[in-house]
Protein backbone atom coordinates (compact mmCIF):
# COMPACT_ATOMS: atom_id res chain seq x y z
CA UNK A 1 0.00 0.00 0.00
CA UNK A 2 2.58 2.31 0.91
CA UNK A 3 4.49 1.33 -2.65
CA UNK A 4 1.24 2.73 -4.44
CA UNK A 5 1.01 5.68 -2.19
CA UNK A 6 4.94 6.53 -3.41
CA UNK A 7 4.23 5.69 -6.68
CA UNK A 8 1.59 8.53 -7.32
CA UNK A 9 3.55 10.93 -4.80
CA UNK A 10 6.39 10.70 -7.87
CA UNK A 11 3.54 11.10 -10.70
CA UNK A 12 2.65 14.68 -8.71
CA UNK A 13 5.54 16.14 -8.46
CA UNK A 14 7.04 16.43 -11.95
CA UNK A 15 3.13 17.78 -12.86
CA UNK A 16 3.28 20.18 -9.74
CA UNK A 17 7.07 21.37 -11.45
CA UNK A 18 6.17 21.96 -14.64
CA UNK A 19 3.15 23.74 -13.46
CA UNK A 20 5.42 25.77 -11.59
CA UNK A 21 8.29 26.94 -14.08
CA UNK A 22 5.56 27.32 -16.74
CA UNK A 23 4.29 30.25 -13.85
CA UNK A 24 7.09 31.77 -13.69
CA UNK A 25 7.70 31.42 -17.76
CA UNK A 26 4.79 33.03 -17.88
CA UNK A 27 5.55 35.92 -15.15
CA UNK A 28 9.24 36.53 -16.70
CA UNK A 29 8.02 36.80 -20.05
CA UNK A 30 4.84 39.34 -18.83
CA UNK A 31 7.13 41.44 -17.56
CA UNK A 32 9.46 41.26 -20.04
CA UNK A 33 6.85 42.92 -23.02
CA UNK A 34 5.02 44.61 -20.49
CA UNK A 35 8.83 47.15 -19.28
CA UNK A 36 9.95 46.80 -23.09
CA UNK A 37 6.55 48.25 -24.77
CA UNK A 38 4.55 50.01 -22.13
CA UNK A 39 6.43 49.87 -18.71
CA UNK A 40 10.03 51.88 -19.88
CA UNK A 41 7.57 54.39 -20.96
CA UNK A 42 5.76 54.81 -18.29
CA UNK A 43 9.13 54.59 -16.09
CA UNK A 44 10.59 57.22 -17.95
CA UNK A 45 7.48 59.82 -17.88
CA UNK A 46 7.76 59.06 -13.88
CA UNK A 47 11.66 59.76 -13.76
CA UNK A 48 11.18 62.94 -15.71
CA UNK A 49 8.74 64.43 -13.71
CA UNK A 50 10.87 63.30 -10.53
CA UNK A 51 13.98 65.34 -11.85
CA UNK A 52 11.71 68.67 -13.16
CA UNK A 53 10.64 68.37 -9.25
CA UNK A 54 14.34 68.20 -7.52
CA UNK A 55 15.96 70.57 -10.07
CA UNK A 56 13.27 72.97 -10.20
CA UNK A 57 16.00 75.90 -10.75
CA UNK A 58 18.01 73.89 -13.04
CA UNK A 59 16.89 76.03 -16.88
CA UNK A 60 18.04 74.99 -19.95
CA UNK A 61 20.84 77.44 -21.31
CA UNK A 62 19.06 76.95 -24.84
CA UNK A 63 18.06 80.70 -25.78
CA UNK A 64 17.46 82.81 -29.51
CA UNK A 65 20.67 82.90 -30.65
CA UNK A 66 21.27 86.74 -32.45
CA UNK A 67 21.30 86.29 -36.13
CA UNK A 68 25.04 87.24 -36.30
CA UNK A 69 26.48 84.84 -34.30
CA UNK A 70 24.53 81.52 -35.39
CA UNK A 71 26.98 78.93 -36.24
CA UNK A 72 27.67 78.10 -40.26
CA UNK A 73 26.40 75.18 -40.90
CA UNK A 74 26.49 72.03 -43.39
CA UNK A 75 23.18 70.47 -44.76
CA UNK A 76 24.01 67.18 -46.20
CA UNK A 77 21.59 64.92 -48.44
CA UNK A 78 23.11 61.68 -49.48
CA UNK A 79 20.56 60.50 -52.11
CA UNK A 80 20.42 57.42 -54.53
CA UNK A 81 18.39 57.26 -57.66
CA UNK A 82 16.01 59.84 -56.53
CA UNK A 83 15.03 61.89 -59.21
CA UNK A 84 11.33 62.01 -58.39
CA UNK A 85 12.15 63.94 -54.99
CA UNK A 86 15.48 65.63 -55.92
CA UNK A 87 14.20 68.84 -56.97
CA UNK A 88 11.54 69.41 -54.63
CA UNK A 89 14.31 68.28 -51.48
CA UNK A 90 16.61 70.98 -53.19
CA UNK A 91 13.45 73.70 -52.94
CA UNK A 92 11.98 72.52 -49.75
CA UNK A 93 16.31 72.77 -48.60
CA UNK A 94 16.84 76.40 -49.79
CA UNK A 95 13.57 77.68 -47.94
CA UNK A 96 15.15 77.26 -44.66
CA UNK A 97 14.69 80.15 -42.33
CA UNK A 98 18.73 80.68 -41.69
CA UNK A 99 20.87 83.20 -43.01
CA UNK A 100 21.91 81.75 -46.90
CA UNK A 101 25.54 82.79 -46.45
CA UNK A 102 25.87 80.41 -43.72
CA UNK A 103 24.65 76.95 -45.08
CA UNK A 104 26.75 75.26 -47.70
CA UNK A 105 24.68 72.20 -49.04
CA UNK A 106 26.11 68.83 -50.13
CA UNK A 107 24.29 66.72 -52.54
CA UNK A 108 25.63 63.52 -53.04
CA UNK A 109 24.56 60.97 -55.33
CA UNK A 110 27.04 58.10 -55.75
CA UNK A 111 26.05 55.52 -58.04
CA UNK A 112 22.54 57.34 -59.30
CA UNK A 113 21.88 56.34 -62.48
CA UNK A 114 18.72 58.26 -63.50
CA UNK A 115 18.47 61.67 -63.56
CA UNK A 116 19.24 62.64 -59.84
CA UNK A 117 22.84 63.96 -60.45
CA UNK A 118 21.85 66.49 -63.64
CA UNK A 119 18.51 67.66 -61.73
CA UNK A 120 21.11 68.98 -58.82
CA UNK A 121 23.35 70.08 -61.13
CA UNK A 122 21.09 71.75 -63.70
CA UNK A 123 18.85 73.18 -60.47
CA UNK A 124 18.43 77.26 -60.89
CA UNK A 125 20.25 78.85 -57.86
CA UNK A 126 20.54 82.16 -56.68
CA UNK A 127 23.27 83.57 -56.59
CA UNK A 128 24.61 83.81 -52.83
CA UNK A 129 23.31 79.57 -52.46
CA UNK A 130 26.62 77.65 -51.79
CA UNK A 131 25.38 74.47 -53.34
CA UNK A 132 27.80 71.49 -54.30
CA UNK A 133 27.07 68.31 -55.93
CA UNK A 134 29.33 65.29 -54.79
CA UNK A 135 29.04 62.34 -57.69
CA UNK A 136 30.85 59.15 -58.76
CA UNK A 137 29.37 56.33 -60.62
CA UNK A 138 30.44 53.01 -58.35
CA UNK A 139 27.41 52.62 -55.84
CA UNK A 140 28.80 51.70 -52.49
CA UNK A 141 26.24 51.91 -49.84
CA UNK A 142 24.78 55.42 -47.68
CA UNK A 143 27.51 55.31 -45.28
CA UNK A 144 30.34 55.15 -47.76
CA UNK A 145 29.31 58.12 -49.53
CA UNK A 146 28.93 59.59 -46.11
CA UNK A 147 32.47 59.00 -45.45
CA UNK A 148 33.83 60.24 -48.65
CA UNK A 149 32.38 63.77 -48.23
CA UNK A 150 32.80 64.16 -44.88
CA UNK A 151 36.53 65.59 -44.93
CA UNK A 152 34.88 68.26 -47.43
CA UNK A 153 32.78 69.92 -44.46
CA UNK A 154 34.33 72.94 -42.92
CA UNK A 155 31.33 73.84 -40.87
CA UNK A 156 31.73 73.10 -36.90
CA UNK A 157 28.12 71.38 -37.64
CA UNK A 158 26.47 69.07 -39.86
CA UNK A 159 22.97 68.31 -40.73
CA UNK A 160 21.85 64.83 -42.06
CA UNK A 161 18.32 64.40 -44.16
CA UNK A 162 17.02 61.88 -45.97
CA UNK A 163 16.39 62.91 -49.91
CA UNK A 164 12.65 61.83 -49.73
CA UNK A 165 11.73 63.57 -46.72
CA UNK A 166 10.42 67.18 -46.48
CA UNK A 167 11.93 69.16 -43.30
CA UNK A 168 10.02 72.53 -41.89
CA UNK A 169 11.89 75.68 -42.15
CA UNK A 170 12.56 76.20 -38.83
CA UNK A 171 14.79 73.08 -38.52
CA UNK A 172 18.11 74.04 -38.55
CA UNK A 173 17.35 77.24 -36.20
CA UNK A 174 16.34 75.13 -33.85
CA UNK A 175 18.85 72.28 -34.15
CA UNK A 176 21.27 74.66 -33.56
CA UNK A 177 20.42 76.24 -30.86
CA UNK A 178 21.39 73.32 -28.44
CA UNK A 179 24.59 73.21 -29.41
CA UNK A 180 25.21 76.26 -26.79
CA UNK A 181 25.43 73.61 -24.61
CA UNK A 182 28.78 72.33 -25.01
CA UNK A 183 27.88 68.97 -23.11
CA UNK A 184 25.58 68.51 -26.76
CA UNK A 185 27.23 66.33 -29.33
CA UNK A 186 24.32 66.07 -31.27
CA UNK A 187 20.81 66.56 -31.83
CA UNK A 188 18.07 64.14 -33.33
CA UNK A 189 14.50 65.92 -35.13
CA UNK A 190 12.02 64.49 -35.67
CA UNK A 191 10.23 62.12 -38.12
CA UNK A 192 6.69 62.48 -39.03
CA UNK A 193 4.44 60.32 -40.84
CA UNK A 194 2.40 62.58 -43.52
CA UNK A 195 -1.02 60.35 -43.28
CA UNK A 196 -4.08 60.67 -45.65
CA UNK A 197 -7.78 60.90 -45.08
CA UNK A 198 -7.49 57.30 -46.28
CA UNK A 199 -5.11 55.27 -44.20
CA UNK A 200 -3.79 52.04 -44.88
CA UNK A 201 -2.63 48.81 -42.84
CA UNK A 202 1.33 50.82 -43.06
CA UNK A 203 0.46 54.24 -42.68
CA UNK A 204 -2.22 53.94 -39.13
CA UNK A 205 0.68 51.65 -37.77
CA UNK A 206 3.81 53.46 -38.43
CA UNK A 207 2.10 56.38 -37.69
CA UNK A 208 1.34 55.43 -34.18
CA UNK A 209 4.47 53.65 -33.82
CA UNK A 210 6.44 57.33 -35.01
CA UNK A 211 4.43 59.05 -32.55
CA UNK A 212 5.16 56.67 -29.24
CA UNK A 213 8.28 56.71 -30.36
CA UNK A 214 8.81 60.63 -30.65
CA UNK A 215 7.29 60.85 -27.35
CA UNK A 216 10.20 58.31 -26.01
CA UNK A 217 12.82 60.23 -27.90
CA UNK A 218 11.93 63.75 -25.81
CA UNK A 219 11.90 61.83 -22.72
CA UNK A 220 14.96 60.14 -22.89
CA UNK A 221 16.49 63.56 -24.16
CA UNK A 222 14.85 65.35 -21.09
CA UNK A 223 16.13 62.59 -18.80
CA UNK A 224 19.42 62.33 -19.75
CA UNK A 225 20.18 61.57 -23.83
CA UNK A 226 18.15 60.23 -26.83
CA UNK A 227 19.14 56.50 -27.49
CA UNK A 228 20.10 56.40 -31.31
CA UNK A 229 18.94 59.36 -33.90
CA UNK A 230 16.55 58.51 -36.90
CA UNK A 231 18.59 59.29 -40.48
CA UNK A 232 15.81 61.53 -41.61
CA UNK A 233 17.20 64.14 -39.75
CA UNK A 234 19.48 64.36 -37.04
CA UNK A 235 22.55 66.71 -36.91
CA UNK A 236 26.16 66.34 -35.08
CA UNK A 237 29.14 68.13 -34.27
CA UNK A 238 31.24 67.63 -37.14
CA UNK A 239 34.78 67.36 -35.02
CA UNK A 240 32.58 64.34 -32.97
CA UNK A 241 31.96 62.41 -36.81
CA UNK A 242 33.85 59.12 -36.60
CA UNK A 243 33.30 57.65 -39.49
CA UNK A 244 31.45 54.39 -38.69
CA UNK A 245 32.47 50.88 -40.65
CA UNK A 246 31.74 50.33 -44.20
CA UNK A 247 29.45 47.49 -43.83
CA UNK A 248 27.21 49.77 -41.40
CA UNK A 249 23.98 48.87 -42.04
CA UNK A 250 21.87 51.73 -39.80
CA UNK A 251 24.74 54.10 -39.59
CA UNK A 252 22.87 56.95 -38.14
CA UNK A 253 21.89 55.36 -35.06
CA UNK A 254 25.67 53.65 -34.27
CA UNK A 255 27.69 57.31 -35.29
CA UNK A 256 25.12 59.14 -32.27
CA UNK A 257 25.31 56.42 -30.03
CA UNK A 258 29.06 56.58 -30.64
CA UNK A 259 28.96 60.48 -29.40
CA UNK A 260 26.96 59.13 -26.72
CA UNK A 261 29.08 56.70 -25.83
CA UNK A 262 32.08 59.47 -25.79
CA UNK A 263 29.96 61.29 -22.84
CA UNK A 264 28.23 63.85 -25.15
CA UNK A 265 24.32 64.33 -24.78
CA UNK A 266 22.22 63.59 -27.72
CA UNK A 267 19.39 66.16 -27.69
CA UNK A 268 16.01 65.79 -29.07
CA UNK A 269 14.14 68.71 -30.80
CA UNK A 270 10.36 68.23 -32.19
CA UNK A 271 10.84 71.32 -33.96
CA UNK A 272 12.90 70.24 -36.54
CA UNK A 273 11.09 67.36 -38.35
CA UNK A 274 11.11 65.82 -41.49
CA UNK A 275 8.30 64.45 -43.21
CA UNK A 276 7.45 61.46 -45.26
CA UNK A 277 4.78 59.71 -46.66
CA UNK A 278 4.43 56.02 -45.09
CA UNK A 279 5.60 52.84 -46.91
CA UNK A 280 3.57 51.81 -50.09
CA UNK A 281 2.31 48.80 -48.85
CA UNK A 282 3.13 46.20 -45.21
CA UNK A 283 5.41 44.02 -47.42
CA UNK A 284 7.33 47.32 -48.13
CA UNK A 285 7.63 48.32 -44.60
CA UNK A 286 8.52 44.97 -43.80
CA UNK A 287 11.75 45.01 -46.08
CA UNK A 288 12.81 48.01 -43.83
CA UNK A 289 12.31 46.53 -40.77
CA UNK A 290 14.14 43.65 -41.21
CA UNK A 291 16.89 45.86 -42.53
CA UNK A 292 17.10 48.00 -39.19
CA UNK A 293 16.71 44.65 -36.85
CA UNK A 294 19.49 43.35 -38.82
CA UNK A 295 21.27 46.33 -38.00
CA UNK A 296 20.22 46.38 -34.72
CA UNK A 297 21.98 43.75 -34.19
CA UNK A 298 24.97 44.31 -35.66
CA UNK A 299 25.00 47.68 -34.00
CA UNK A 300 24.32 45.92 -30.32
CA UNK A 301 27.92 44.07 -31.31
CA UNK A 302 29.67 46.56 -32.09
CA UNK A 303 28.46 48.62 -29.02
CA UNK A 304 29.11 45.91 -26.50
CA UNK A 305 30.72 48.25 -24.35
CA UNK A 306 27.84 49.95 -23.77
CA UNK A 307 26.02 47.26 -21.58
CA UNK A 308 28.78 48.32 -18.41
CA UNK A 309 26.37 49.87 -16.58
CA UNK A 310 29.40 50.72 -14.31
CA UNK A 311 30.64 52.61 -16.62
CA UNK A 312 27.93 54.00 -18.57
CA UNK A 313 25.35 54.60 -15.87
CA UNK A 314 21.84 55.81 -17.60
CA UNK A 315 22.52 56.12 -20.70
CA UNK A 316 23.32 51.82 -20.08
CA UNK A 317 19.86 51.84 -18.83
CA UNK A 318 18.22 53.91 -20.92
CA UNK A 319 20.05 52.00 -24.04
CA UNK A 320 19.28 48.45 -22.76
CA UNK A 321 15.34 49.68 -22.02
CA UNK A 322 14.90 51.16 -25.46
CA UNK A 323 16.57 49.70 -27.73
CA UNK A 324 18.46 46.67 -26.56
CA UNK A 325 15.25 44.72 -24.95
CA UNK A 326 13.01 45.41 -28.71
CA UNK A 327 15.52 43.83 -30.87
CA UNK A 328 16.75 40.61 -28.67
CA UNK A 329 15.02 39.44 -25.48
CA UNK A 330 11.01 40.96 -25.89
CA UNK A 331 9.88 39.11 -29.34
CA UNK A 332 11.20 35.67 -28.04
CA UNK A 333 9.22 36.79 -24.33
CA UNK A 334 6.03 37.11 -26.61
CA UNK A 335 6.30 33.74 -27.66
CA UNK A 336 7.06 32.59 -24.69
CA UNK A 337 4.23 34.23 -22.70
CA UNK A 338 1.97 32.77 -25.42
CA UNK A 339 3.45 29.20 -24.84
CA UNK A 340 3.30 29.10 -21.15
CA UNK A 341 0.07 30.81 -21.32
CA UNK A 342 -1.04 28.54 -23.32
CA UNK A 343 0.07 25.51 -21.00
CA UNK A 344 -1.43 27.10 -17.79
CA UNK A 345 -4.74 27.29 -19.39
CA UNK A 346 -5.14 23.73 -20.35
CA UNK A 347 -4.61 23.00 -16.75
CA UNK A 348 -6.92 25.59 -15.71
CA UNK A 349 -4.72 27.53 -13.28
CA UNK A 350 -6.20 30.46 -12.03
CA UNK A 351 -7.36 33.54 -14.55
CA UNK A 352 -4.84 32.14 -17.01
CA UNK A 353 -7.75 31.33 -19.54
CA UNK A 354 -8.89 34.32 -19.43
CA UNK A 355 -5.61 36.13 -20.30
CA UNK A 356 -5.54 33.28 -22.76
CA UNK A 357 -8.50 34.56 -24.51
CA UNK A 358 -7.51 38.12 -24.27
CA UNK A 359 -4.52 37.17 -26.41
CA UNK A 360 -6.13 34.72 -28.83
CA UNK A 361 -8.14 38.06 -29.42
CA UNK A 362 -5.05 40.14 -29.88
CA UNK A 363 -3.49 37.75 -32.51
CA UNK A 364 -7.17 37.21 -34.03
CA UNK A 365 -7.41 40.55 -34.43
CA UNK A 366 -3.67 41.07 -36.03
CA UNK A 367 -4.77 38.28 -38.54
CA UNK A 368 -8.05 40.18 -39.51
CA UNK A 369 -5.27 43.50 -40.58
CA UNK A 370 -3.33 40.81 -42.67
CA UNK A 371 -6.48 39.66 -44.16
CA UNK A 372 -7.91 43.18 -44.31
CA UNK A 373 -5.04 44.09 -45.71
CA UNK A 374 -4.48 42.14 -48.96
CA UNK A 375 -8.19 42.75 -49.63
CA UNK A 376 -7.13 46.69 -49.64
CA UNK A 377 -9.79 47.42 -46.79
CA UNK A 378 -8.64 50.16 -44.22
CA UNK A 379 -10.50 49.77 -40.56
CA UNK A 380 -7.84 50.50 -37.88
CA UNK A 381 -8.31 48.57 -35.35
CA UNK A 382 -7.09 45.53 -36.97
CA UNK A 383 -3.93 47.61 -38.19
CA UNK A 384 -2.19 48.65 -35.18
CA UNK A 385 -2.18 44.97 -33.86
CA UNK A 386 -1.01 43.54 -37.26
CA UNK A 387 1.75 46.26 -37.34
CA UNK A 388 3.11 45.12 -34.17
CA UNK A 389 3.20 41.47 -35.31
CA UNK A 390 4.84 42.39 -38.35
CA UNK A 391 7.52 44.56 -36.50
CA UNK A 392 8.49 41.64 -34.02
CA UNK A 393 8.42 39.08 -37.07
CA UNK A 394 11.10 41.35 -38.72
CA UNK A 395 13.23 40.94 -35.97
CA UNK A 396 13.28 37.31 -36.31
CA UNK A 397 14.10 37.84 -40.09
CA UNK A 398 16.77 40.23 -39.18
CA UNK A 399 18.11 38.21 -36.65
CA UNK A 400 18.57 35.38 -38.80
CA UNK A 401 20.21 37.54 -42.15
CA UNK A 402 22.50 39.24 -39.48
CA UNK A 403 24.05 35.87 -38.44
CA UNK A 404 23.83 34.81 -42.68
CA UNK A 405 25.64 38.05 -43.28
CA UNK A 406 22.54 38.33 -45.87
CA UNK A 407 22.23 42.05 -45.30
CA UNK A 408 24.07 44.33 -47.86
CA UNK A 409 24.98 48.00 -46.98
CA UNK A 410 23.74 48.37 -50.70
CA UNK A 411 19.85 48.13 -50.37
CA UNK A 412 16.66 48.92 -52.28
CA UNK A 413 14.08 51.25 -50.79
CA UNK A 414 11.08 50.85 -49.99
CA UNK A 415 8.27 51.96 -51.61
CA UNK A 416 6.53 55.10 -50.04
CA UNK A 417 3.08 55.88 -50.69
Amino acid sequence: MQHNSNKSLNLVLPMDNLLLTAKVLFLASFLLVFYTYIGYGLLLFCLVKIKSFLFQKERSNIIHINEKKLPEVTFLVAAYNEKDYIEQKIANSLAFNYPKEKITYFFVTDGSNDETPEKVRNFKLQNDVNLQLFHQPERRGKIAAVNRVMPEVKTPIVVFSDANTFVNPDAILNIVRHYQNPKVGAVAGEKRIHLEAEEGASSAGEGLYWKYESTLKKWDSDLHSVVGAAGELFSIRTALYEAPPKDSIVEDFYMTMRIAAKGYKVAYEPDAYAAETASASVAEELKRKIRIAAGGFQSIVRLLPLLNIFKYGILTFQYVSHRVLRWTLAPLGLILLLLSNSYLAYYNVGWFRLILLGQFLFYTLALGGYILEQRKLKVKAFFVPYYFCMMNYAIFRGFFRYLSGGQSVIWEKAKRA
